[in-house]
């Protein structure tokens, strides 16, 4: 094991180098999408989480399978982390039938129930609810899983939020909170939107324990949401993780990101999670530079050949146009 990071009891030398491939994916995965809609070859919106793989990964490798998770509009990396299959999340994305809506859902509401993912969501909080409501079904019928409902800075100025907090306070349900501060909430930042310096501080208001972590410190995010978890897991409610990181690339396909400085981005890139990641691997002998750039190569082709499946999947009929439809 890891000498030199306190490392939660269930991740082993095999899990952190499955980690560290799982992180690549997600920003091959990300950056293969940015690429197709600047082609027009993929349509609607896109936000995307490069430079934010260590709060997904890291905060989802703790969980065990019977967990599950509430993801965002910014949740690829949410999905890749709870397993989905790259090939038919690609799919979606090209509206293909192969996709997990059929290709009719795209970037934003990718779910997988099998994986305990019960969906990515376009409207900013609405993961608020359905994790709440979920971790409720857990406590009642004693199914013992916890949920992780991830949330953006911006999310914690909803109604839902306060809602879902003091719901999930008062009768102690077994959720996690967990915000991933990328520093801006669309073109503002976080600064100019709330008046106090963690948004973890909020968690005093409903009696739960509120934690800030640095977001692109992958061992960071284990220790202290694998604590959350264990907390909400023996009957003891909530808590409310703060992961501190930063989205390089603009909030979504639209923004030029006239509004923060090449500086700025500049010294976020240095924390790169990645990097770090591979970094102590090395240091720490458990993979040799070789192996490291194997690992990458690996993760790259997973994304080029769901991109191959994509373009292969054949695209929706028109007669199944009002199919799966519930309003």
């Amino acid at each position: 094991m890891v000498n030199t990071v306190r490392m939660p009891r269930q991740i082993t030398e095999e899990k952190l180098v499955t980690l560290y491939k799982q992180m690549w994916e997600i920003r091959f995965f990300e950056e293969k999408v940015d690429e197709f809609f600047a082609k027009g070859m993929i349509h609607g919106t896109t936000h995307l989480a490069v430079g934010q793989e260590a709060s997904a990964a890291g905060a989802i490798a703790v969980l065990l399978d019977k967990d599950k998770i509430t993801s965002t509009h910014r949740g690829h990396g949410h999905c890749i982390a709870k397993g989905a299959d790259v090939k038919k999340m690609m799919a979606e994305l090209f509206g293909r039938t192969t996709g997990y809506c059929k290709g009719k859902g795209g970037s934003m509401h990718i779910a997988d129930l099998d994986k305990g993912n019960l969906g990515a969501n376009g409207i900013v909080g609405g993961g608020f609810a359905i994790a709440t409501g979920a971790a409720l079904t857990s406590q009642m019928k004693n199914e013992g899983y916890v949920v992780l409902c991830f949330f953006g800075d911006g999310a914690s100025n909803e109604g839902s939020f306060h809602e879902a907090m003091n719901l999930a306070s008062i009768w102690k349900l077994p959720v996690v909170f967990i915000c991933e501060n990328n520093q801006y909430g669309m073109s503002g930042p976080v600064k100019d939107m709330v008046n106090i310096d963690h948004i973890a501080d909020r968690a005093s208001s409903y009696g739960i324990p509120g934690e800030v972590v640095d977001g692109n410190d992958i061992f960071a995010m284990m220790n202290t949401v694998d604590e959350a978890v264990r907390y909400a897991r023996n009957g003891n409610g909530p808590t409310i993780v703060e992961a501190k990181t930063y989205r390089w690339k603009g909030h979504s396909k639209s923004d030029a990101k006239k509004y923060r400085t090449r500086e700025e981005e500049k010294e976020w890139r240095k924390k790169d999670p990645i990097s770090r990641l591979r970094t102590m691997l090395v240091e720490e002998e458990i993979l040799t530079e070789e192996q490291a750039d194997q690992l990458k190569e690996e993760a790259k082709k997973s994304i080029e050949d769901s991109v191959e499946f994509a373009k292969n999947s054949p695209q929706p009929e028109l007669d199944t146009l009002m199919e799966d439809l519930y309003a």
